[in-house]
Protein backbone atom coordinates (compact mmCIF):
# COMPACT_ATOMS: atom_id res chain seq x y z
CA UNK A 1 0.00 0.00 0.00
CA UNK A 2 2.95 2.30 0.75
CA UNK A 3 4.31 1.72 -2.75
CA UNK A 4 0.87 2.49 -4.17
CA UNK A 5 0.76 5.77 -2.29
CA UNK A 6 4.21 6.82 -3.46
CA UNK A 7 3.52 6.15 -7.13
CA UNK A 8 -0.10 7.43 -7.33
CA UNK A 9 -1.34 11.01 -6.84
CA UNK A 10 -3.54 11.48 -3.73
CA UNK A 11 -6.70 12.40 -5.67
CA UNK A 12 -6.39 9.29 -7.85
CA UNK A 13 -5.91 7.10 -4.82
CA UNK A 14 -9.00 8.61 -3.19
CA UNK A 15 -11.02 8.02 -6.37
CA UNK A 16 -9.85 4.42 -6.52
CA UNK A 17 -10.79 3.93 -2.89
CA UNK A 18 -14.29 5.33 -3.50
CA UNK A 19 -14.74 3.04 -6.47
CA UNK A 20 -13.60 0.08 -4.39
CA UNK A 21 -16.07 1.04 -1.67
CA UNK A 22 -18.89 1.29 -4.20
CA UNK A 23 -18.08 -2.07 -5.74
CA UNK A 24 -17.93 -3.66 -2.32
CA UNK A 25 -21.32 -2.21 -1.33
CA UNK A 26 -22.89 -3.40 -4.58
CA UNK A 27 -21.44 -6.84 -4.02
CA UNK A 28 -22.80 -7.01 -0.48
CA UNK A 29 -26.24 -5.77 -1.58
CA UNK A 30 -26.32 -8.31 -4.42
CA UNK A 31 -25.31 -11.13 -2.12
CA UNK A 32 -27.95 -10.19 0.45
CA UNK A 33 -30.64 -10.15 -2.27
CA UNK A 34 -29.50 -13.54 -3.52
CA UNK A 35 -29.54 -14.83 0.04
CA UNK A 36 -33.15 -13.73 0.53
CA UNK A 37 -34.22 -15.30 -2.76
CA UNK A 38 -32.39 -18.52 -1.97
CA UNK A 39 -33.87 -18.59 1.50
CA UNK A 40 -37.41 -18.24 0.12
CA UNK A 41 -36.81 -20.98 -2.47
CA UNK A 42 -35.26 -23.30 0.07
CA UNK A 43 -38.12 -22.75 2.50
CA UNK A 44 -40.61 -23.82 -0.17
CA UNK A 45 -38.54 -26.81 -1.28
CA UNK A 46 -37.91 -28.00 2.27
CA UNK A 47 -41.57 -27.46 3.17
CA UNK A 48 -42.72 -29.58 0.22
CA UNK A 49 -40.17 -32.23 1.11
CA UNK A 50 -41.25 -32.30 4.73
CA UNK A 51 -44.92 -32.46 3.80
CA UNK A 52 -44.20 -35.36 1.43
CA UNK A 53 -42.34 -37.27 4.14
CA UNK A 54 -45.08 -36.58 6.68
CA UNK A 55 -47.70 -37.85 4.22
CA UNK A 56 -45.59 -40.93 3.48
CA UNK A 57 -45.22 -41.76 7.17
CA UNK A 58 -48.93 -41.18 7.64
CA UNK A 59 -49.81 -43.54 4.80
CA UNK A 60 -47.55 -46.20 6.30
CA UNK A 61 -48.74 -45.83 9.89
CA UNK A 62 -52.45 -45.11 9.47
CA UNK A 63 -54.91 -47.56 7.98
CA UNK A 64 -57.05 -46.38 5.08
CA UNK A 65 -60.36 -44.83 6.09
CA UNK A 66 -63.25 -43.30 4.15
CA UNK A 67 -62.55 -39.74 5.32
CA UNK A 68 -59.05 -39.60 3.76
CA UNK A 69 -58.84 -38.02 0.28
CA UNK A 70 -58.22 -40.63 -2.39
CA UNK A 71 -55.20 -40.65 -4.67
CA UNK A 72 -55.77 -39.12 -8.09
CA UNK A 73 -55.37 -42.55 -9.72
CA UNK A 74 -58.29 -43.85 -7.60
CA UNK A 75 -60.45 -40.77 -8.10
CA UNK A 76 -64.03 -41.13 -9.30
CA UNK A 77 -66.22 -38.27 -10.49
CA UNK A 78 -69.98 -38.66 -10.82
CA UNK A 79 -71.83 -36.21 -13.01
CA UNK A 80 -75.50 -36.97 -12.32
CA UNK A 81 -76.57 -34.73 -15.16
CA UNK A 82 -79.92 -32.97 -15.16
CA UNK A 83 -81.65 -33.21 -18.58
CA UNK A 84 -81.44 -30.17 -20.86
CA UNK A 85 -78.73 -28.29 -18.96
CA UNK A 86 -76.02 -28.54 -21.67
CA UNK A 87 -74.96 -31.85 -20.19
CA UNK A 88 -74.20 -33.45 -23.57
CA UNK A 89 -71.97 -30.53 -24.55
CA UNK A 90 -69.95 -30.91 -21.38
CA UNK A 91 -69.83 -34.71 -21.51
CA UNK A 92 -68.44 -34.62 -25.05
CA UNK A 93 -65.45 -32.73 -23.69
CA UNK A 94 -64.79 -35.53 -21.19
CA UNK A 95 -64.91 -38.10 -24.00
CA UNK A 96 -62.44 -36.05 -26.04
CA UNK A 97 -60.02 -35.70 -23.12
CA UNK A 98 -60.14 -39.16 -21.54
CA UNK A 99 -57.56 -40.77 -23.84
CA UNK A 100 -55.05 -37.95 -23.54
CA UNK A 101 -55.50 -37.37 -19.80
CA UNK A 102 -55.68 -41.04 -18.85
CA UNK A 103 -59.11 -41.60 -17.30
CA UNK A 104 -62.21 -43.63 -18.18
CA UNK A 105 -65.65 -42.30 -19.09
CA UNK A 106 -68.73 -44.42 -18.41
CA UNK A 107 -72.36 -43.63 -19.21
CA UNK A 108 -74.92 -44.73 -16.60
CA UNK A 109 -77.80 -45.89 -18.79
CA UNK A 110 -80.91 -46.50 -16.71
CA UNK A 111 -84.08 -48.15 -18.02
CA UNK A 112 -86.38 -45.53 -19.55
CA UNK A 113 -84.03 -42.85 -18.16
CA UNK A 114 -85.52 -43.38 -14.72
CA UNK A 115 -83.40 -41.31 -12.30
CA UNK A 116 -84.46 -43.39 -9.27
CA UNK A 117 -82.71 -46.75 -8.83
CA UNK A 118 -84.13 -49.71 -6.96
CA UNK A 119 -82.47 -50.42 -3.62
CA UNK A 120 -80.67 -53.46 -5.01
CA UNK A 121 -79.39 -51.41 -7.96
CA UNK A 122 -78.21 -48.70 -5.59
CA UNK A 123 -76.10 -51.27 -3.74
CA UNK A 124 -74.77 -52.74 -7.00
CA UNK A 125 -73.91 -49.32 -8.37
CA UNK A 126 -72.05 -48.24 -5.22
CA UNK A 127 -70.14 -51.53 -5.16
CA UNK A 128 -69.23 -51.21 -8.86
CA UNK A 129 -68.01 -47.63 -8.59
CA UNK A 130 -65.89 -48.19 -5.50
CA UNK A 131 -64.36 -51.59 -6.36
CA UNK A 132 -63.96 -51.51 -10.15
CA UNK A 133 -60.27 -50.67 -10.12
CA UNK A 134 -59.80 -51.17 -13.86
CA UNK A 135 -62.08 -48.17 -14.43
CA UNK A 136 -60.18 -45.80 -12.13
CA UNK A 137 -59.71 -42.93 -12.45
CA UNK A 138 -63.26 -42.75 -13.71
CA UNK A 139 -65.84 -40.22 -14.88
CA UNK A 140 -69.42 -41.54 -14.59
CA UNK A 141 -72.31 -39.60 -16.11
CA UNK A 142 -76.01 -40.23 -16.40
CA UNK A 143 -79.50 -39.01 -15.49
CA UNK A 144 -79.43 -40.40 -11.96
CA UNK A 145 -80.51 -38.83 -8.67
CA UNK A 146 -77.86 -38.21 -6.02
CA UNK A 147 -76.67 -41.20 -3.97
CA UNK A 148 -74.91 -40.87 -0.61
CA UNK A 149 -72.19 -43.53 -0.78
CA UNK A 150 -71.53 -43.49 2.96
CA UNK A 151 -75.07 -44.79 3.52
CA UNK A 152 -74.05 -48.10 1.93
CA UNK A 153 -70.94 -48.67 4.00
CA UNK A 154 -68.64 -47.80 1.10
CA UNK A 155 -65.03 -46.88 1.67
CA UNK A 156 -64.34 -43.59 -0.01
CA UNK A 157 -66.79 -41.26 -1.70
CA UNK A 158 -66.80 -40.06 -5.29
CA UNK A 159 -66.69 -36.40 -6.21
CA UNK A 160 -70.02 -35.11 -7.47
CA UNK A 161 -70.35 -32.31 -10.01
CA UNK A 162 -73.37 -30.96 -11.85
CA UNK A 163 -74.87 -28.09 -13.84
CA UNK A 164 -78.24 -26.39 -13.32
CA UNK A 165 -80.31 -24.11 -15.52
CA UNK A 166 -83.06 -21.53 -15.22
CA UNK A 167 -86.13 -23.74 -14.53
CA UNK A 168 -88.41 -22.28 -17.20
CA UNK A 169 -85.70 -22.24 -19.87
CA UNK A 170 -84.88 -25.86 -19.07
CA UNK A 171 -88.53 -26.91 -19.37
CA UNK A 172 -89.00 -25.03 -22.66
CA UNK A 173 -85.92 -26.72 -24.10
CA UNK A 174 -87.14 -30.14 -22.97
CA UNK A 175 -90.65 -29.51 -24.37
CA UNK A 176 -89.35 -28.82 -27.89
CA UNK A 177 -86.72 -31.56 -27.63
CA UNK A 178 -89.47 -34.18 -27.19
CA UNK A 179 -91.14 -32.95 -30.36
CA UNK A 180 -88.36 -31.93 -32.72
CA UNK A 181 -85.20 -33.49 -31.29
CA UNK A 182 -81.84 -31.79 -31.81
CA UNK A 183 -78.92 -31.60 -34.19
CA UNK A 184 -77.01 -34.30 -32.30
CA UNK A 185 -79.11 -37.17 -33.68
CA UNK A 186 -81.47 -35.44 -36.15
CA UNK A 187 -82.85 -38.67 -37.64
CA UNK A 188 -84.04 -40.14 -34.34
CA UNK A 189 -87.81 -40.19 -33.88
CA UNK A 190 -88.86 -38.46 -30.66
CA UNK A 191 -91.69 -39.42 -28.35
CA UNK A 192 -93.88 -36.39 -29.13
CA UNK A 193 -92.88 -36.07 -32.78
CA UNK A 194 -95.71 -34.66 -34.89
CA UNK A 195 -97.14 -32.47 -32.13
CA UNK A 196 -96.84 -28.93 -33.55
CA UNK A 197 -98.33 -27.12 -30.54
CA UNK A 198 -96.06 -24.38 -29.24
CA UNK A 199 -95.09 -24.07 -25.60
CA UNK A 200 -97.23 -20.94 -25.29
CA UNK A 201 -100.25 -22.78 -26.65
CA UNK A 202 -99.61 -25.67 -24.29
CA UNK A 203 -99.51 -23.42 -21.23
CA UNK A 204 -102.59 -21.42 -22.25
CA UNK A 205 -104.57 -24.64 -22.77
CA UNK A 206 -103.35 -26.27 -19.56
CA UNK A 207 -101.45 -29.10 -21.22
CA UNK A 208 -99.72 -31.75 -19.11
CA UNK A 209 -96.32 -31.47 -20.84
CA UNK A 210 -95.91 -27.87 -19.71
CA UNK A 211 -97.63 -28.09 -16.31
CA UNK A 212 -95.79 -26.59 -13.30
CA UNK A 213 -95.14 -30.12 -12.00
CA UNK A 214 -92.77 -30.62 -14.97
CA UNK A 215 -90.56 -27.93 -13.49
CA UNK A 216 -89.84 -30.19 -10.51
CA UNK A 217 -86.64 -31.91 -11.58
CA UNK A 218 -83.46 -30.16 -10.50
CA UNK A 219 -84.33 -30.26 -6.80
CA UNK A 220 -85.04 -34.04 -6.72
CA UNK A 221 -81.84 -34.73 -8.70
CA UNK A 222 -79.85 -33.06 -5.91
CA UNK A 223 -82.10 -34.24 -3.09
CA UNK A 224 -81.65 -37.92 -3.92
CA UNK A 225 -83.50 -41.18 -3.41
CA UNK A 226 -85.76 -40.19 -0.52
CA UNK A 227 -89.46 -40.37 -1.29
CA UNK A 228 -90.02 -36.77 -0.19
CA UNK A 229 -87.52 -35.60 -2.80
CA UNK A 230 -90.02 -36.39 -5.53
CA UNK A 231 -92.98 -34.73 -3.84
CA UNK A 232 -93.39 -31.66 -6.06
CA UNK A 233 -93.24 -28.45 -4.04
CA UNK A 234 -91.70 -30.01 -0.93
CA UNK A 235 -89.68 -27.51 1.08
CA UNK A 236 -87.95 -30.38 2.87
CA UNK A 237 -86.68 -31.53 -0.52
CA UNK A 238 -85.48 -28.00 -1.27
CA UNK A 239 -83.46 -27.80 1.95
CA UNK A 240 -82.01 -31.27 1.43
CA UNK A 241 -81.01 -30.35 -2.11
CA UNK A 242 -79.30 -27.19 -0.84
CA UNK A 243 -77.48 -29.17 1.82
CA UNK A 244 -76.22 -31.72 -0.68
CA UNK A 245 -75.15 -29.05 -3.15
CA UNK A 246 -72.98 -27.32 -0.55
CA UNK A 247 -71.65 -30.37 1.28
CA UNK A 248 -71.52 -33.19 -1.28
CA UNK A 249 -70.72 -31.52 -4.60
CA UNK A 250 -67.27 -30.30 -5.52
CA UNK A 251 -68.72 -27.81 -7.99
CA UNK A 252 -72.12 -27.00 -9.45
CA UNK A 253 -72.16 -24.69 -12.45
CA UNK A 254 -74.92 -23.04 -14.43
CA UNK A 255 -75.70 -23.53 -18.11
CA UNK A 256 -75.55 -19.80 -18.76
CA UNK A 257 -71.90 -19.71 -17.59
CA UNK A 258 -70.70 -23.12 -18.74
CA UNK A 259 -67.27 -21.94 -19.89
CA UNK A 260 -66.49 -20.56 -16.43
CA UNK A 261 -67.58 -23.87 -14.90
CA UNK A 262 -65.20 -25.77 -17.19
CA UNK A 263 -62.34 -23.35 -16.49
CA UNK A 264 -62.66 -23.82 -12.72
CA UNK A 265 -62.87 -27.59 -13.08
CA UNK A 266 -59.69 -27.60 -15.16
CA UNK A 267 -57.89 -25.60 -12.47
CA UNK A 268 -59.17 -27.80 -9.64
CA UNK A 269 -58.88 -31.21 -11.33
CA UNK A 270 -56.25 -30.96 -14.09
CA UNK A 271 -55.75 -34.75 -14.00
CA UNK A 272 -59.18 -34.99 -15.64
CA UNK A 273 -59.81 -31.66 -17.30
CA UNK A 274 -56.45 -30.36 -18.54
CA UNK A 275 -57.15 -28.76 -21.91
CA UNK A 276 -60.94 -28.62 -21.38
CA UNK A 277 -61.27 -24.83 -21.59
CA UNK A 278 -59.42 -24.57 -24.88
CA UNK A 279 -61.37 -27.52 -26.25
CA UNK A 280 -64.66 -25.88 -25.28
CA UNK A 281 -63.69 -22.62 -26.96
CA UNK A 282 -62.39 -24.14 -30.18
CA UNK A 283 -63.80 -27.67 -30.42
CA UNK A 284 -66.59 -28.62 -32.78
CA UNK A 285 -68.53 -30.51 -30.09
CA UNK A 286 -68.82 -27.70 -27.55
CA UNK A 287 -72.29 -26.64 -28.74
CA UNK A 288 -73.10 -29.79 -30.64
CA UNK A 289 -76.51 -30.45 -29.15
CA UNK A 290 -79.05 -27.74 -29.91
CA UNK A 291 -82.78 -28.28 -29.66
CA UNK A 292 -84.52 -27.80 -32.98
CA UNK A 293 -87.48 -25.46 -33.60
CA UNK A 294 -87.32 -24.00 -30.09
CA UNK A 295 -89.37 -20.82 -29.61
CA UNK A 296 -88.95 -18.53 -26.61
CA UNK A 297 -92.13 -18.25 -24.48
CA UNK A 298 -93.98 -14.95 -24.32
CA UNK A 299 -94.36 -12.81 -21.20
CA UNK A 300 -97.84 -14.10 -20.42
CA UNK A 301 -96.63 -17.71 -20.43
CA UNK A 302 -93.72 -16.91 -18.14
CA UNK A 303 -95.92 -14.94 -15.75
CA UNK A 304 -98.42 -17.79 -15.52
CA UNK A 305 -95.71 -20.36 -14.66
CA UNK A 306 -94.16 -18.03 -12.12
CA UNK A 307 -97.40 -17.92 -10.18
CA UNK A 308 -97.00 -21.55 -9.14
CA UNK A 309 -95.39 -22.52 -5.83
CA UNK A 310 -93.42 -25.21 -7.61
CA UNK A 311 -91.69 -22.64 -9.82
CA UNK A 312 -90.96 -20.45 -6.79
CA UNK A 313 -89.24 -23.32 -4.96
CA UNK A 314 -87.36 -24.57 -8.02
CA UNK A 315 -86.26 -21.03 -8.83
CA UNK A 316 -85.12 -20.52 -5.23
CA UNK A 317 -82.86 -23.54 -5.61
CA UNK A 318 -81.54 -22.27 -8.94
CA UNK A 319 -80.77 -18.85 -7.46
CA UNK A 320 -79.06 -20.55 -4.52
CA UNK A 321 -76.89 -22.62 -6.86
CA UNK A 322 -76.09 -19.57 -8.99
CA UNK A 323 -75.03 -17.55 -5.95
CA UNK A 324 -72.81 -20.37 -4.72
CA UNK A 325 -71.19 -20.76 -8.13
CA UNK A 326 -70.53 -17.04 -8.45
CA UNK A 327 -68.95 -17.07 -5.00
CA UNK A 328 -66.61 -19.89 -6.01
CA UNK A 329 -65.79 -18.17 -9.30
CA UNK A 330 -65.00 -14.87 -7.59
CA UNK A 331 -62.31 -16.62 -5.54
CA UNK A 332 -60.95 -18.72 -8.40
CA UNK A 333 -60.64 -16.49 -11.48
CA UNK A 334 -59.99 -12.86 -12.38
CA UNK A 335 -60.88 -10.81 -15.44
CA UNK A 336 -58.20 -8.91 -17.34
CA UNK A 337 -58.69 -7.14 -20.66
CA UNK A 338 -62.01 -8.89 -21.12
CA UNK A 339 -60.51 -12.36 -20.60
CA UNK A 340 -60.84 -14.64 -17.59
CA UNK A 341 -57.77 -16.30 -16.14
CA UNK A 342 -57.34 -18.71 -13.23
CA UNK A 343 -55.59 -17.46 -10.11
CA UNK A 344 -52.28 -19.09 -9.22
CA UNK A 345 -51.71 -20.93 -5.95
CA UNK A 346 -51.68 -18.39 -3.13
CA UNK A 347 -50.45 -20.50 -0.21
CA UNK A 348 -47.48 -22.62 0.83
CA UNK A 349 -46.39 -24.39 4.01
CA UNK A 350 -43.81 -23.19 6.50
CA UNK A 351 -42.74 -23.63 10.13
CA UNK A 352 -43.29 -27.38 9.96
CA UNK A 353 -42.43 -29.15 13.21
CA UNK A 354 -41.02 -31.48 14.30
CA UNK A 355 -38.21 -31.19 11.77
CA UNK A 356 -37.75 -34.12 9.42
CA UNK A 357 -34.77 -36.32 10.30
CA UNK A 358 -32.75 -37.17 7.20
CA UNK A 359 -30.90 -40.41 6.49
CA UNK A 360 -27.67 -38.97 7.91
CA UNK A 361 -29.42 -38.64 11.24
CA UNK A 362 -29.09 -34.85 11.24
CA UNK A 363 -32.04 -32.52 11.51
CA UNK A 364 -31.74 -29.90 8.80
CA UNK A 365 -33.34 -26.46 8.87
CA UNK A 366 -33.41 -23.55 6.46
CA UNK A 367 -31.07 -21.51 8.64
CA UNK A 368 -28.49 -24.29 8.66
CA UNK A 369 -28.72 -24.69 4.89
CA UNK A 370 -28.19 -20.95 4.22
CA UNK A 371 -25.86 -20.27 7.16
CA UNK A 372 -22.59 -20.76 5.30
CA UNK A 373 -23.52 -18.30 2.60
CA UNK A 374 -24.67 -15.73 5.15
CA UNK A 375 -21.39 -16.08 7.09
CA UNK A 376 -19.45 -15.48 3.88
CA UNK A 377 -21.32 -12.23 3.31
CA UNK A 378 -20.69 -11.13 6.89
CA UNK A 379 -17.00 -11.88 6.48
CA UNK A 380 -16.89 -9.77 3.28
CA UNK A 381 -18.59 -6.90 5.09
CA UNK A 382 -16.11 -7.08 8.00
CA UNK A 383 -13.10 -7.08 5.63
CA UNK A 384 -14.49 -4.05 3.79
CA UNK A 385 -15.17 -2.18 7.03
CA UNK A 386 -11.64 -2.99 8.32
CA UNK A 387 -10.12 -1.71 5.06
CA UNK A 388 -11.81 1.65 5.35
CA UNK A 389 -11.03 1.91 9.07
CA UNK A 390 -7.32 1.48 8.39
CA UNK A 391 -7.40 4.12 5.69
CA UNK A 392 -9.68 6.56 7.45
CA UNK A 393 -7.16 9.34 6.93
CA UNK A 394 -7.44 8.95 3.17
CA UNK A 395 -11.28 9.14 3.17
CA UNK A 396 -11.60 11.86 5.80
CA UNK A 397 -11.21 14.74 3.28
CA UNK A 398 -13.98 13.20 1.17
CA UNK A 399 -16.28 12.89 4.17
CA UNK A 400 -15.61 16.48 5.30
Amino acid sequence: MGLLRSTMPPHRFQLLAVLAFGVAMLFIENQIQKLEESRARLERVIARHEVAEVEQRHSEDVRWDSSRPVDKDDMVIIYNRVPKTASTSFTNIAYDLCGKNGFHVLHINTTKNNPVMSLQDQVRFVRNVTSWREMKPGFYHGHVAYLDFSKYGARGKPMYINVVRDPIERLVSYYYFLRFGDDYRPGLRRRKQGDKKTFDECVSSGGSDCAPEKLWLQIPFFCGHHSECWNAGSRWALEQAKYNLVNEYLLVGVTEELEDFIMILEAALPHFFKGATELYRTGKKSHLRKTTEKKAPNKETIAKLQQSDIWKIENEFYEFALEQFQFVRAHAVREKDGELYVLAQSFFYEKIYPKVRHQSGEVKSTREVTGRRFNLILHTARVTALFFARHQRVFQPLIN
